[in-house]
């Protein structure tokens, strides 16, 4: 799970499993699995930073 922020300030989590795939136009979109589109103020590199992060933890443990 990763935390992002909505353009009104607003932060959530996101499962990072269900990422399918992000796009900057130039709001930072992400797609979920779902067809769950969510326009978030990180920028698509600080998504994939925080995917990462979480994946390195959890398969460390």
């Amino acid at each position: 799970m990763i935390n992002v922020t909505k353009l009104n300030g607003d932060e959530f989590t996101v499962n990072a499993d269900m990422i399918e795939f992000i796009e900057e136009t130039p709001d930072t979109v992400i797609s979920l699995i779902s067809g769950k589109k969510v326009v978030v103020k990180e920028k698509k590199e600080e998504i994939i930073e925080k995917v990462i992060e979480y994946k390195r933890k959890i398969l460390i443990i």
